[in-house]
């Protein structure tokens, strides 16, 4: 017979492993992060790109329901789970950026820049009195080392990525994302692979598609928000070619 306590006693203390290795608030954590809105980030030669869903209910205005943020020039964060929390981390995040150039004058690497931020994470799942962050970013930008996409997760960890698909529609489209992405395409092509994504994940799950876009150019190091009617454009495009 076992004599290890129920899983319900190791939901009460969020620095206690259960017998079998589990942190319980933890997955509870990257459970609600699977339950949000879609995030995609893309990388290639020309740059990166960074998509993400927006839903807005019909009395809300759509400024604050946004899920991609600019952190510095030249690199930019989606996020997928609770806003509240995203908030705190994006801020942080930025103040890195701004320290970092004043301290050495240069712009910070994207890897730097979600090292810190995971360190965040990590120190919320190590003390009682307090959760993990219910949240997963991925940061995409253009720095001295390349083009770079990296995804968190809200235990602290994070890992570098060609193309990376978060959230609720990942089950519908992580195969069409694997197939069709190319090491070696266009950041046109790019963007156009992403709204293709987002747009079948809002679909499978009967949703009206409402995108955001931003792309940083690995010639120019900015990082630039696609306006509605490019997207508009892209998703007619995509509707015609089906």
């Amino acid at each position: 017979m076992s004599v290890f306590a129920p899983q319900g006693a190791y939901d009460r203390a969020i620095t206690v492993f259960s017998p079998d290795g589990r942190l319980y608030q933890v997955e509870y954590a990257m459970a609600l992060v699977e339950r949000g809105a879609t995030i995609i980030g893309v990388s290639c030669p020309e740059g990166v790109v960074l998509g993400a869903e927006e839903t807005v209910e019909p009395l809300e205005e759509s400024q604050y329901s946004w899920k991609i943020f600019r952190i510095d020039e030249h690199i930019g964060a989606a996020i997928v789970g609770l806003s509240s929390d995203a908030r705190i981390l994006i801020d942080q995040a930025r103040v890195y950026a701004q320290s970092n150039k004043l301290t050495y004058d240069e712009p910070i690497d994207v890897e730097v820049i979600t090292k810190r931020v995971c360190d965040i994470m990590q120190l919320y799942t190590q003390h009682a009195g307090v959760r993990p962050f219910g949240v997963s970013l991925i940061f995409a930008g253009v720095d001295k080392t390349g083009n770079r996409v990296l995804g968190t997760h809200p235990s602290g960890t994070y890992r570098g990525h060609k193309a990376l698909i978060v959230g609720a529609g990942k089950e519908h489209v992580a195969n069409l994302l694997k197939d069709e992405y190319r090491e070696n395409m266009t950041l046109e092509d790019a963007t156009k692979l992403t709204v293709k994504c987002l747009v079948k994940a809002m679909e499978a799950r009967q949703l009206q598609p409402r995108i955001k876009m931003a792309v940083i150019s690995a010639a120019t190091k900015k990082m630039e928000m696609l306006s509605d009617e490019v997207l508009e454009k892209h998703i007619k495009e995509f509707s015609a070619s089906k």
